[in-house]
């Protein structure tokens, strides 16, 4: 009975010890790992976060101030408050690129300056589609998927539309969907 009874004294003896070092062993883990994915939640979020939210925002600028230069500050105030929008049918054509066979899907929408212009192309749809999709097939792929390329492409729509009508009236054309296969 004397080992009986020193058993269980030293069972119990050393079970309390261990279990009070794992208690908190296993509370500093969990209090350092909640800290540390805290502090990485955020660092993340206001440091990464600016730093592209800010990138962002200065290509956003420049290139609002590109076009205000362009368009001088007249224009610049009219670019605030939109024109009137005319949709157009996608454009689905053949690239110029010789040995591949590349196609162009482009759906657009132009900027007018007022309604009038909007009825005068909406009688001349024939025209306007033709107009581009010469435009566009005459184009291959490599000059038109970079950004200066699409800005070129857009500025040229512009222009031969306008040379369309009587009194120039589109503003801008504006991509919403562009896809080279």
């Amino acid at each position: 009975m004397a080992d009986e009874a020193a058993a269980p004294e030293t069972g119990k003896t050393p079970a309390p010890a261990p279990a009070l070092p794992i208690k908190l062993l296993i509370m500093v883990v969990a209090a350092a790992l909640v800290a540390g994915l805290g502090g990485a939640f955020i660092i993340v979020k206001f440091m990464g976060g600016h730093n592209g939210g800010g990138e962002a925002a200065e290509e956003h600028k420049a290139e609002a101030g590109s076009k205000s230069d362009g368009h001088g500050e007249a224009s610049g105030k009219q670019a605030a408050a939109p024109g009137v929008m005319f949709d157009l049918d996608p454009f689905i054509v053949n690239l110029a690129d010789a040995p591949d066979i590349r196609y162009l899907k482009l759906t657009m929408k132009l900027e007018l300056e007022n309604e009038g212009v909007s009825a005068n192309l909406s009688s001349r749809i024939p025209q306007l589609r033709d107009t581009v999709l010469v435009l566009l097939s005459s184009k291959d792929s490599t000059t038109i998927r970079t950004p200066q390329g699409k800005f070129q492409l857009r500025d040229e729509v512009t222009q031969r539309i306008n040379g369309l009508l009587p009194k120039p009236g589109v503003k801008t054309a504006y991509f919403t969907d562009f896809v080279v296969q």
